[in-house]
């Protein structure tokens, strides 16, 4: 948190602004979720998943919020455009559903962005830096957000629809807009392959006896390349993971941390 003034009262209120605008983040709606959504279900770090399913407080409480915040407004912008573009179909419904609660399975729902009944297009926004674009308009959505589409998208079909594609739209937060989509045709094998991970994890943590052996931590795997900056379980120096995870040893500890930055940029 960096904050100035151009005097002293200044730099005084500078800092009660932002203090107040982290407080009022770690307490927003997001912030307090504490139940495992289908944007998390395709993280590739098992570790961190098992550290969400257990309900495992989380230990990176001091990551800047300012990205989210921005993220949360766009969001808001956009459901607030759709609405005042919305149309109705022959059937008497409405084409756009927007910011709607779906349900993957028992225990396991979100929000959906936007789905469109025309199209029967499920879209997910993701407001990104410009590096982050261009590495996924290189790259792909890389395997979390890939499986957060088909969630949503089996979350459509349990409420009773027909989605044939999936999508993730990235707009870049830059001086200039900047869209990519990535979509491809729905697949239900997808997700029901991530919630097959997750019932696996689930059982593994069971049969480690995690509250009872907290040394069976170690054994909860890391990702082979996971983003630990950004991860809300992650505690550096830890030597008990049952309070937070030290993350992976840095393959080249004498990496510059900016370099780090750039390498994990935040989604």
């Amino acid at each position: 948190m960096i904050t100035t003034g151009s005097d002293a009262y200044g730099e005084i209120l500078a800092e009660q602004i932002a203090q107040f605008i982290v407080d009022a983040d770690r307490n927003s709606a997001r912030s307090l979720q504490r139940s495992l959504g289908p944007s998390e279900a395709g993280e590739p770090c098992e570790r961190q998943l098992t550290y969400k399913i257990l309900g495992i407080p989380e230990s990176n409480t001091e990551r800047d919020p300012i990205a989210a915040i921005i993220g949360t407004g766009f969001h808001m912008w956009m459901a607030q455009a759709f609405e005042r573009r919305q149309a109705t179909l022959p059937d008497g419904g409405p084409r756009f559903l927007i910011e709607e609660r779906v349900t993957v399975r028992d225990g396991l729902d979100g929000t959906a962005d936007l789905y469109d009944r025309l199209g029967r297009i499920n879209n997910d926004w993701k407001l990104v830096g410009a590096s982050s674009l261009d590495r996924y308009r290189r790259q792909g959505p890389g395997p979390k957000y890939r499986v957060q589409g088909h969630m949503y998208g089996l979350g459509q079909e349990n409420a009773g629809r027909r989605p044939d594609r999936v999508a993730i739209t990235f707009i870049a937060r830059h001086h200039e807009l900047q869209v990519h989509v990535w979509s491809e045709p729905y697949d239900r094998q997808i997700a029901l392959d991530a919630l097959a991970r997750l019932e696996q994890i689930e059982a593994r943590a069971a049969e480690l006896d995690l509250a009872n052996h907290p040394e069976n931590w170690a054994l909860t795997p890391v990702a082979d390349d996971p983003a630990c900056i950004w991860c809300p379980h992650l505690k550096p120096g830890s030597d008990d993971l049952t309070q937070g995870c030290p993350g992976k040893p840095d393959p080249n500890p004498g990496a510059s941390f900016e370099a780090l930055i750039a390498k994990e940029s935040t989604p």
